[in-house]
């Protein structure tokens, strides 16, 4: 890489670390073309990116991003994961990982906090924002729904009554 090139690398990465608000770190070492192919698919679909990284360059992004934390998970053959939602990028690698033995999570951060493998398997086990959305209006609708059904109910019966009392 040209020494400009590297500088771009170095500012696109800075800009991926402050609009993401989690970064999962990898190892892809083993992945075919068509895998790594597969896996940005489905990361796509999530709301999320996967990026080949170099590592020293990722170092000086993250510690200009003030995600220093993250430094020493960029060793081997690094790729991240990101997104803006805090569980798309997690749940999306864990996924491709279950049934690709050669992509190996190594750490990330989320809003700021530095996760372990373990936390990141616990964190892709819970619903993605949009689902917590979905779940949100489910349940804010449920009671007025029930509301208008009570209300209703009254008036249908009199009407009932009335009628059948009309045909008599």
């Amino acid at each position: 890489m040209l020494k400009s090139e590297k500088q771009n690398f170095v500012s696109e990465l800075e800009e991926v670390y402050k609009r993401s608000s989690s970064v999962i770190v990898t190892h892809y070492h083993g992945l075919t073309v068509a895998q790594v192919t597969e896996l940005r698919k489905s990361l796509k679909s999530k709301g999320a990116k996967f990026r080949v990284v170099k590592n020293t360059l990722s170092k000086i992004a993250a510690n200009n991003s003030e995600l220093g934390q993250v430094i020493d998970l960029f060793s081997g053959p690094t790729a991240i994961a990101y997104s803006e939602d805090p569980i798309a990028a997690a749940k999306g690698v864990v996924e491709f990982a279950k049934n690709n033995q050669q992509l190996k999570v190594v750490g990330g951060v989320v809003d700021g906090k530095l996760l372990s493998v373990s936390e990141i398997d616990q964190l892709a086990k819970l619903p993605s924002l949009d689902e917590l959305r979905s779940k949100l209006i489910g349940l804010l609708q449920a009671p007025a729904t029930k509301v208008a059904r009570v209300l209703q109910a009254p008036a249908g019966s009199l009407a009932r009554v009335v009628k059948a009392y009309s045909e008599k």
